[in-house]
């Protein structure tokens, strides 16, 4: 099971590191690691992608204490644990996007009245229950935690750098740990299909319009 000591030492095993025995050692890498996990580690991990463990389905009424002074009429609270948005839609099967809204400051803004979101979250019953990460999301934070202090680590040593974020500081080893994490979420989201356009609904009038199935990732 993930935890966060076997994140770090996983960590620490990129780097050539010896790992540590417990969260509370004496050691500067374990205070390096300790200092970019409470920076927000999980949170930019999170943000990287549509993480099916991490993703929260909420139906939310408009906030009546919000009245937007033009624009769209009713604003909704996006909550303290949001990441990125998957998908916003009018119905609780997600078959029919709401495309007219907008995200600024905390909230969503649209024309309906209630609204059903889902998004990457950092509760810690999704993103941040770390007893849930899939091993490829696990490595690949290890990955991420071993990138930011691999130059105080290996005492400024260009090859450690280059080998885990490349030659432009987004490659290498890491975006090789995202890239095969994404795909592994990928393959467990459900298959979708796109809804009908109109010239396909008429050819089928008299039927119930198809909404198509947009349960998965609206955004990459």
């Amino acid at each position: 099971m993930t935890d966060k000591l076997s994140v770090f030492n996983d960590a620490l095993l990129l780097l050539g590191e010896r790992t540590l025995s417990g969260l509370t050692e004496e050691r500067e890498p374990r205070r390096l690691l300790d200092q970019v996990w409470d920076n927000g580690a999980v949170n930019s991990c999170l943000e990287r992608g549509q993480w099916y463990f991490a993703m929260r389905t909420v139906r939310i009424d408009f906030d009546p204490a919000v009245s937007p002074d033009f624009g769209y009429q009713y604003a909704f609270d996006k909550g303290s644990d949001w990441i990125i948005t998957s998908a916003v839609c009018s119905d609780e099967y997600f078959r029919w996007p709401i495309t007219r809204y907008t995200d600024e400051n905390g909230y969503w803004y649209a024309d309906e009245q209630e609204i059903y979101v889902k998004y990457v979250s950092n509760d810690v019953a999704y993103g941040n229950d770390l007893s849930i990460w899939p091993i490829s999301f696990k490595d690949y934070v290890s990955a991420y935690l071993a990138s930011k202090i691999v130059m105080k680590i290996s005492g400024g040593d260009d090859k450690m750098l280059v080998y885990l974020t490349g030659n432009d500081g987004d490659g290498g080893y890491l975006k090789k740990s995202l890239d095969f994490a994404k795909s592994k979420a990928a393959m467990a989201l459900p298959t979708t299909f796109p809804a009908r356009g109109s010239w396909s609904n008429a050819r089928h009038r008299g039927r119930r319009q198809d909404g198509g199935n947009r349960s998965g990732p609206l955004i990459g």
